[in-house]
This record gives C-alpha cells, structure tokens and sequence, in this order.
C-alpha cells in the first residue's frame, strides 16, 4: 500500500545550490520508443497554469550523439546535451532501446552525479535499466514492465525487483511498469510535489484516471519467461502449471528440484524475479480469472479447480491481487463482453477442465495480454460502475499497484 505525500521529499530539500525543484530534464536515447519517452514531455513540458497545474521548466537532453532515431524512423534532436542535468532537480529516463545493450558511460557518469547532488532519479519501464546500470537501484525496492523485470532481476541481483507493482517510489529514485505506468508515476510525482488537487487536475486534462488500482498482475503473460527455458527449474515450473488443480506448496517443488527450500528460492527469484510463494499464487489466481471468465463453475468449484484450499482462501487472495471478488469479477467480464462475441482463441471453453495441457494455458495468457481486452479491463475504478475517476475531489487514500518509500 502507497503511502502519496505533499510533503517536499526528503531528496528535494538537499539539492546542491545549482539544481533546482522545478527544473526536469528528461534523458532521450537513439533507438528509444516514442510513447514512453513523449510521457514526460507531456506531463512537465506542457503550461497548463490556466488549469491549476503548477509549471515545471522542461529540459530535453540527449544522452548520446545525435541525431536520435526513434520509432518509425523518426529523427529526433535534442536541444540540450548532458551538461544540462546538472540543473535539473528531477531527471527522467523514460526508457532503454535495449534490456541486452549496455547504456554510454557518459550518461551513466551524469545520472550518478545528479543523484550525488540530491536530484530526484526516475526510470519509466525499461529506463529502470539504465538507473540498474549506474547503479542507483542496488539494495533498493524497483519495477519495470512485467516482461522485463526477470531479466532485471537476474542482470541486477542486488536489485529487489517486484514485478507487480505500477510503480515504486523510493524517495529519491522512483521507477514504473511499461507504457501506461509512466503516466501514473508521473502523476505521482506532480501529486508529491503540488498536492492531490494539482494532480488531479492534470489528470483531467490528460483524460486519465488521477490513481489506478490493482498492480501488474492482470496484465502479465504467463507462459515461461524465456530465459528459463533452457534452466533445470524449467521442468519443475512446467510441471506447476500443469497441476495448478492440484494442492502442493513450494516445498513440494523444491523437493522436485531437488533443492533445499531456501536454496529453491533463491535460485527461482533469480530466474523470474519473484518469490516462488507469490509465483504460485499469482499463477492460481490467474487460472481462477480465466475460470471465471470462460466457464460457469461455482466460485466454490473455481477456488477447488485452482487448488486453493478452500474458497475463502481463493477469495482473498483474488481480491488482494485484482481488488474485487470473483463473484463481482465475472459479473463486471460479462457485463463487458459484446453478447455474442466468440471466445478469445485458446481460452478453455466452458466445461475444459482445468487440466488442460501447459500448451493451452500458455495460449489463454496471451489472450489476456496488454492490448487484448482482458476481463480486468471490465473494472472500474474502485470496483464500483460510474467511476468519478475523473471528477475534482480530495486526495483518496492510496491504492493497491502503486508503492511509496514508508
């Protein structure tokens, strides 16, 4: 649970005299997607005073040589290079061409200094990369998008990478899940700074809800990450997910792994990025999701067909995982779903029982994958119709999927 402040964070009240609050300066490289690296341009580099959003100073710097490609082949130059962070109070990496390609040592060399001088650092999706790199996030709690964040965690291992979150706000350096993420880390931070009211009114004229609940979870491909393929967990990953019907523990694949359990989870965090506990009930929640979606069994008989222990153990675990319980899930999916509208592909049909094989369940994943329209989508905000999501009001309480420094 988020803990949102309007305090002045602690980073921002020791910045070395040059530096200044107000000025961010976003860091773009060569080969860097556009809609991650427009975000920041948006949020900091656009006068919206008329509407009640303080002004910050925008700095586009370039972090390598130019001119910068990005996607579609566009051209991009930048009009200031890196020398221009060193007045920067907030610097921004919106994202990494490459998770395989290591960043210039130059721009590694300013972000280092920036920190030093008590500058805010903010990585958006894989821009977490490029903080990894320099080494900002070692011993620190950080996020990036789902897909990335094992290999995040196996490059980085001093890094506590939670690949459910939105967002991770550790004072000073802060990091966000992919594309749509970066606009909520970045309302954070006008929130931080301005208060909620400010927050809120950029969100409206952005059209976007001021907090979303819920975390990465609903949105997250379950088929095997591909760096665990070719590893001796592989089988033992497998043989979970064909026998999520089933009642075992993480004991139970340590033991198939033949691994002590704490040796088990070590190894297992460093291939996926997550404790093996949460892997396995994040995987039955997943499953109990697609249940509810495509089939008519009890929520009773889900919560068994899942291997959870009872129902009201499945209950809470779903509502923790996507604020809602299954019940009011599967109502708001259909009330969603066009009448008529055939089956994703690969989804088990009503009546599939849940032993269906790995292969099946790996394609009902990629049915639920960003971009699709995925039950989770079917929530409104706070899990009730007619969201205000949009409307002026005081600062709610903090919500689940995004995470603050205590």
């Amino acid at each position: 649970m988020s803990q949102d402040s309007t305090a002045a964070p602690e980073s921002a009240r020791k910045l070395s005299g040059r530096r200044r609050r107000e000025v961010v300066a976003v860091l773009l490289f060569s080969g860097g997607p556009i809609f991650e690296s427009s975000i920041p341009l948006s949020v900091f580099g656009i006068d919206r005073q008329d509407a009640g959003v303080p002004r910050y100073r925008l700095l586009v710097c370039a972090g390598e040589d130019g001119p910068l490609r990005t996607t579609g082949g566009l051209e991009l130059t930048a009009p200031y290079g890196l020398e221009a962070i060193s007045r920067a109070g907030t610097v921004v990496v919106p994202a990494w061409r490459s998770i395989t390609s290591p960043p210039p040592v130059e721009a590694l060399d300013a972000l280092r200094r920036a920190h030093e001088e008590g500058a805010r650092i903010v990585g958006l999706c894989t821009g977490a990369f490029v903080l990894a790199a320099a080494g900002l996030l070692d011993g620190r709690p950080a996020t990036t998008h789902w897909m990335y964040a094992p290999t995040l965690a196996k490059r980085y291992p001093s890094v506590h990478v939670d690949p459910r979150e939105l967002f991770v706000d550790d004072g000073d350096v802060l990091t966000s899940a992919g594309t749509a993420a970066g606009i909520d880390l970045c309302l954070h931070i006008v929130r931080t700074d301005h208060g909620a009211e400010a927050a809120g009114a950029l969100a409206r004229r952005l059209v976007v809800p001021p907090r979303r609940s819920g975390g990465q979870e609903r949105y997250l491909d379950r088929s095997l990450p591909e760096e665990i393929g070719s590893d001796p967990l592989a089988e033992v990953v497998a043989w979970a997910l064909e026998h999520l019907h089933e009642q075992f523990d993480v004991e139970t694949l340590a033991a198939r792994a033949y691994m002590s359990r704490r040796t088990f989870d070590r190894r297992f965090r460093s291939l996926t990025g997550s404790a093996p506990l949460q892997w396995l009930i994040t995987q039955r929640v997943l499953q109990a999701q697609r249940l509810l979606e495509t089939s008519d069994y009890s929520v009773d008989e889900v919560a068994g067909r899942c291997g959870f222990r009872s129902p009201v153990a499945l209950r809470g675990h779903f509502r923790r995982q996507l604020g809602s319980s299954p019940a009011a899930y599967r109502s708001a999916y259909r009330a969603r779903r066009p009448q008529g509208e055939p089956m994703p592909p690969g989804v088990m049909e009503p009546g599939v029982p849940a032993q269906a094989s790995a292969h099946t369940r790996r394609a009902a994943a990629a049915a639920g994958a960003p971009g699709q329209p995925t039950a989770s989508s079917a929530l409104p905000e706070h899990g009730k119709p007619g969201s205000d999501m949009y409307a002026a009001g005081p600062g709610r309480p903090s919500l689940p999927g995004q995470r603050s420094a205590p």
